[in-house]
This record gives C-alpha cells, structure tokens and sequence, in this order.
C-alpha cells in the first residue's frame, strides 16, 4: 500500500538510500524517482494520469500533493496510494500556491532518500511520453528541463497573444537571472535531489507561478548543470485551467527582485 499524510507528519519510508558503489560485474542500480503532482480538482485525469506513468516506467513512484480540492481529488490519491504501494499522498489544509506544493514535492524527494524528484502537471499538459527523455538527460546534468521552446519543443493551440507573452516572460526572466535556459516557466523538470540538497529553501520568497524561475535561479546559483529537451505542451483534456494571470503578471515582480539580488 503506498503512503498517505499531512504536511505535518511526513511518513519514514520502509526503504532505505542504496549505494552508488558497485564493482564491475554488479548490476547498474537504477535511480530512484518520485514524480510530483501537484494537484487542486483533478479527479477526472489523476487515476489516468498515474497509468500512463506507469505504462512509462513501472518503477517510478508517484506523489501526490492535493491543496484539499473540493472535488474529492485527495480521496481518490488515497484509494489509489492504498492499492499502490508506488503511490503516495500528502494532504494540505487549502490553496497555498503552486510553489510551495511543488517545494513540499522536493523537501518530500529529499527527506525520503530519492535519487530524481521529477515534477509535471498533472492534467495531461506535461505528456508521461516525455518522461523517458529527461531521465536520460540525468545523466549528464543535475536539473533537466522539458523545454517548449528549444528545437522540437512547440505549443499548439496556443494562439499568437499566448504565445508572445510566454516568449516575453520567459526572455525577461532569461536576462534577468542569467539563467542558461530557454524556458524558465515550464513546471515538466527533473531535478537531481542531492543538488537540490545544495539549495536554500528558506531563502525561497516565491508562492506562485514564479517559484520555477526561482528555482532554476538558485539551482544555477548552486552550481547545478542545466539542460534541456524538447516537449509538446498540450491544453489540458479535462477540467478547468488554473491559469491567474494577475498571479502570472506578479510573477514579474518577484523575478525583478531576483535579479537586482543578484
């Protein structure tokens, strides 16, 4: 059975960190990884969703960080996590914002001795198809990016307004923060949780939208190589989108303060 929990009591884990050490006749271990969804009313893609991660790869575990939607999503994470044992849930009092879940998602990664923290929307906007892609860009970075905006990478349906704007921001938050990424805003990534371990959490002042730029700040602040694969982000299927886009337009703010931090 998988696990389930509030964000006070966070349950020891059964298995334990295994070694990297191996001698030449070993068998590769291969690296643990947790995928994050972060989730507020998707009880309509959340069971599909976690099947077709695993069709992916049967080994990944899954954790689900559930703001109390009024929809029922965190009661359907629990009869999922209690058939699952690959499957996990952590309950939160309300809406805190987009970032905090995600950085429960990596305090979560790093507390249970995971190797990958691998985040994605959880409506089917981030395609599991992808997931095998930046895994094995793991290899040689500490933070790999799925990228709608790097050869390969495209958004359609999206029209010239959306996509302007998205190119703007993700450019403002690129010259700003120096970071060496195309797209600074995309939440499918797959971080590296001893580099993650490098990061000052505390020092995190974003809530909203603006926490995967910020990361990605302090990640490259960190030392953490950056790299970046080709996605195809799709609208999502079911449900209504979270999108706020005064929240989106505060975002601009905060990446203004990161730079002159800088």
């Amino acid at each position: 059975m998988g696990t389930s929990s509030n964000p006070q009591s966070v349950p020891a884990r059964r298995d334990n960190l295994q070694s990297s050490h191996r001698s030449p006749q070993s068998t590769p271990i291969k690296p643990r990884t947790l995928v994050t969804l972060c989730t507020y009313n998707e009880r309509e893609n959340l069971p599909e969703l976690i099947a077709a991660i695993h069709e992916v790869d049967l080994s990944l575990e899954v954790l689900v960080i559930d703001d109390n939607s009024p929809d029922g999503t965190g009661e359907i994470a629990d009869k999922l996590a209690a058939a699952d044992a690959r499957v996990h849930v952590l309950h939160r009092p309300g809406k805190l914002g987009l970032g905090t879940a995600t950085m429960a998602g990596m305090l979560y990664a790093i507390e249970h001795g995971y190797d990958f923290v691998l985040n994605m929307d959880a409506d089917f906007s981030h395609h599991p198809r992808h997931i095998p892609a930046l895994l094995a860009g793991m290899a040689e970075h500490d933070v790999m990016i799925g990228s709608r905006y790097v050869s390969g990478g495209d958004v359609p349906g999206w029209p010239l307004r959306r996509r302007l704007v998205s190119r703007a921001i993700n450019t403002y938050a690129r010259l700003l923060l120096r970071v060496p990424a195309r797209d600074t805003s995309g939440a499918f990534r797959c971080y590296r949780v001893a580099s993650l371990g490098r990061v000052d959490f505390a020092r995190v002042i974003s809530r909203g939208y603006s926490f995967q730029e910020e990361i990605l700040f302090w990640c490259h602040r960190a030392g953490c190589r950056l790299g970046e694969t080709p996605i195809i982000f799709e609208d999502r299927r079911r449900g209504q989108s979270k999108i706020n886009w005064s929240e989106a337009l505060a975002a601009l703010g905060i990446i203004l303060r990161l730079g002159i931090r800088r």
